[in-house]
């Protein structure tokens, strides 16, 4: 049998690069040594398991590999007989499963103590979620830096710097005491949902949707949970996260991008659904709504619809009100305006969307072109649409859009266009 793939073992990387580099960390201490030395051991694997084949346990492998390599690293470049004296004790090489968790469940992930590390209030807002991004989500400086809509350069500045703040002020490697949380857990759930809102619609060209990034989302989500079963927003996030990602095997079709409500619901998740909704009604009961508990009961309204139109868009409505008064952004402001159109009628919700705010971002100028078709304005329509193709680099919203100008622009050339 032969070895694994370039690809498969690109897809071990995506999968266990946050893992690997959590526990890397957590034995030196040292983040830039621990990045280099699993990119060192992936390097490694890309060469041998072709030819040796996989191995038992990948994610064991690598960690292993590239513990042995700090330790050579260390040994190398250490001065001082101490530092040679603690690698020689370091043991045998240790792979990590499932007893290392310890008897807390998620309490002892590395992971876990890596995100609240990255969150650190020391650290900026922006280096916060960027680090989280980098580390534990294994995007690229490039990604990370779409994601914050700057420039490479400008994100690889950034984060030089807040590891350097990790190492100079030292930053705990720890999970936080109970009377820490609250001011850490915000940036947490913070990077946690934009490792997730990456991988559902990515800024990349060459991998538009990233399933590993969505399901270490939501494991990321669900390891939350365990630790914090009694914060109401932890479990918000991760109904959130279930219900969204319930829908995503319905989200392309040939390879094109298939909206809400053309959607078969028949590919839904069902067991993702059922967990979702069961997590949101346990929010309902606590009555302590955030943002994304409300977020996540709006989710779970749209996943009791057996169609589009069986969806309850008061319902609906009602609870955007209830966001806007939490979290009064312009994205809810914008996601309320679609309610609002299928309460009331496009006609109201052309003028919600009037948000200056949101002139460069795409699905402004989406919905603006949809709410235009519906009102027959089919030259402004096409030009609305044409806009939010234009500022979106992802592809296959792109393509979708592009699609959706064509047709405009067909319509338009056989039956005129209606501008009043």
């Amino acid at each position: 049998m032969g070895g694994p793939t370039t690809e498969q073992v690109a897809d071990v990387f995506r999968r266990e690069h946050g893992r690997a580099v959590s526990v890397l960390i957590g034995r030196f201490g040292d983040i830039d040594l621990a990045e280099e030395c699993v990119q060192d051991a992936f390097e490694a694997a890309l060469r041998r398991w072709p030819q040796d084949g996989l191995p038992p346990s990948p994610a064991g492998w690598i960690v292993t590999t590239a513990r042995n390599r700090a330790i050579d690293h260390l040994r190398r470049e250490s001065v001082r007989a101490a530092r040679h004296a603690d690698a020689a004790t370091l043991g045998d090489p240790v792979v990590p499963g499932p007893a290392d968790l310890g008897p807390e469940g998620f309490a002892g992930d590395d992971r876990l103590r890596l995100f609240f590390t990255c969150c650190h209030p020391a650290l900026a807002p922006e280096a916060r979620v960027a680090l989280t991004l980098r580390l534990l989500g294994g995007l690229t400086t490039d990604e990370v830096a779409r994601a914050f809509l700057v420039s490479p350069a400008t994100m690889a500045q950034r984060l030089v710097r807040a590891k350097a703040k990790i190492r100079d002020t030292g930053i705990p490697y720890r999970i936080p005491e109970t009377e820490e949380l609250p001011e850490r857990l915000a940036a947490v759930l913070g990077a946690v949902y934009l490792i997730y809102t990456e991988g559902h619609t990515s800024g990349s060209g060459a991998d538009p949707v990233r399933a590993d990034l969505c399901l270490e989302a939501v494991r990321l989500a669900r390891a939350l949970h365990q630790l914090l079963p009694a914060e109401p927003e932890v479990r918000g996030l991760l109904a959130l996260l279930l219900l969204t990602e319930s829908r995503r095997p319905a989200r392309l079709r040939d390879g094109r991008l298939v909206p809400l409500a053309e959607q078969d619901r028949r590919r839904w998740d069902l067991s993702l659904i059922a967990e979702g909704q069961r997590l949101v009604q346990e929010c309902l009961a606590e009555n302590r709504p955030g943002p994304y508990q409300v977020q996540a009961a709006i989710g779970a309204v749209h996943s009791s619809a057996r169609t589009m139109a069986d969806t309850d868009w008061t319902q609906v409505l009602a609870l955007y009100d209830q966001l806007l008064s939490i979290a009064p952004t312009p994205v809810v402001r914008l996601n309320r305006a679609v309610a609002l159109a299928e309460v009331e009628g496009p006609e109201a919700a052309l003028a919600a969307v009037a948000i200056p705010e949101l002139s460069r971002y795409h699905l402004l100028h989406a919905v603006r072109g949809d709410l235009l078709d519906r009102l027959g304005r089919t030259v402004e329509a096409a030009e609305a649409l044409e806009r939010a193709a234009a500022l979106t680099a992802n592809p296959l919203e792109q393509a979708h859009l592009r699609d959706r100008v064509r047709r405009l622009q067909g319509d338009a050339g056989g039956r005129g266009d209606r501008t009043g």
